[in-house]
């Protein structure tokens, strides 16, 4: 999907409206499909959770896992440790640019003759 947004910035046909639907469903896969590690919070382990989890705001299969990083969003003593756990290792900061570049991408397609020709 990502080849695909960048082909859509090179091609003169495809038009703002293309790179901005092309960027939001980047960012969606980044948010919750994205292979990366889980993170959250397990007793004992300063690292936090090792297994495989999707996306950066889920968890792995463990239910107490599965939604405790997107509630650390919401939870305003809990946002700084979940903004550390983006850059935790290299999968997480490769989404975490990925996602980034996704949200850029989509604000300078709103921005008229942005595009490269």
């Amino acid at each position: 999907m990502g080849a695909l947004l960048l082909a859509a910035w090179f091609n003169r046909a495809a038009g703002p409206a293309v790179v901005i639907v092309l960027s939001a469903a980047v960012l969606l896969w980044c948010s919750f499909q994205a292979p990366v590690t889980c993170g959250a919070g397990v007793r004992g382990r300063e690292d936090g959770c090792r297994n495989n989890a999707t996306g950066l705001l889920l968890g792995c299969h463990i239910r107490q896992h599965r939604w405790q990083k997107l509630k650390m969003l919401i939870v305003r003593r809990k946002v700084r440790a979940f903004c550390s756990g983006l850059f935790s290792d290299g999968k997480a900061a490769l989404v975490t640019l990925t996602a980034i570049g996704s949200i850029l991408s989509a604000l300078v397609a709103l921005i008229p003759g942005m595009t490269i020709h």
